[in-house]
């Protein structure tokens, strides 16, 4: 998790909502990013899916089983949604998202046994250091 805080710090330092993932197969490094959305016009670009591209450019397959992907931030279903098709084994976040959090605070769609794969989820890791780099973001913009 100490990776994707310091993912997070760079979205902060680049205007971005700070939010930072990893991704990580057998304790390995394969892929890391932050959100840039604003910086690439994307709405795509949230810090999973960046982390998610850049794993699997690097295993040259969009299935990534058997990774686990840490991220600051609970995700958004558009994220799950990237993490379901690439099969990660294993979800671990920061911060809870009251409002768009599709890991269990809003939504489940990380176990929802309608579709066709389930991860492990466990949030709640580093919560607060996590929360508090996005509550100084926030702070800041006021």
């Amino acid at each position: 998790m100490q990776l994707a805080i310091r993912e997070a710090a760079i979205a902060a330092g680049a205007g971005e909502v700070p939010v930072g993932a990893v991704v990580v197969r057998n304790a390995e490094l394969i892929g890391q990013g932050y959100n840039q959305p604003v910086a690439k016009s994307d709405p795509t670009a949230h810090a999973e899916i960046v982390a998610l591209r850049a794993a699997a450019l690097r295993e040259k397959n969009y299935r990534l089983n058997g990774v686990h992907l840490y991220v600051t931030l609970e995700p958004c279903a558009m994220c799950i949604g990237a993490m379901l098709h690439a099969r990660v084994e294993r979800l671990v976040f920061g911060a809870y998202d009251s409002k768009a959090g599709a890991a269990g605070s809003v939504l489940d769609l990380a176990n929802n046994r309608l579709l066709n794969h389930q991860m492990e989820v466990n949030g709640g890791l580093m919560q607060e250091e996590c929360a508090a780099i996005l509550e100084k973001f926030f702070e800041s913009r006021r």
